[in-house]
């Protein structure tokens, strides 16, 4: 079982920058593609981005395209995503995801889950 934790959450204005992290606990993280959802209100996990085992691909959903930017360290075990020009509608528990398959949008599809970091954008 993989164990992610996500770190890097926090209070940001409109217009701020904020960088997540999520470290992974396993020697086999450099096989694992790894994604970013994000929890609102209604507590369902909202597809944010994604990238393969190897960063050479990478997948956003169309709100936070050139806004936000994922990339993935191997040797440091670690997947980030930086966030710019941050909104409210941004707002949420971000929770990063782990599997062998990429990159589905689907929160079924992936095996692995950390805990979240809150995100938390004010107008």
């Amino acid at each position: 079982q993989v164990q992610l934790v996500e770190s890097g959450g926090g209070l940001v204005q409109a217009g701020g920058s904020l960088r997540l992290s999520c470290a992974a606990s396993d020697r086999t993280f450099s096989s694992y593609a790894m994604a970013w959802f994000r929890r609102g209100a209604g507590n369902e996990r909202e597809f944010v981005a994604a990238t393969s085992w190897n960063g050479g691909g990478t997948y956003y959903t169309d709100s936070v395209k050139g806004r936000f930017s994922i990339s993935k360290n191997n040797a440091k075990d670690t997947v980030y995503l930086q966030m710019d020009n941050l909104r409210p509608g941004d707002t949420g528990v971000y929770v990063c995801a782990a599997d062998i398959h990429c990159c589905m949008r689907s929160s079924r599809e992936w095996g692995h889950w950390g805990q979240g970091t809150q995100v938390t954008v004010s107008s």
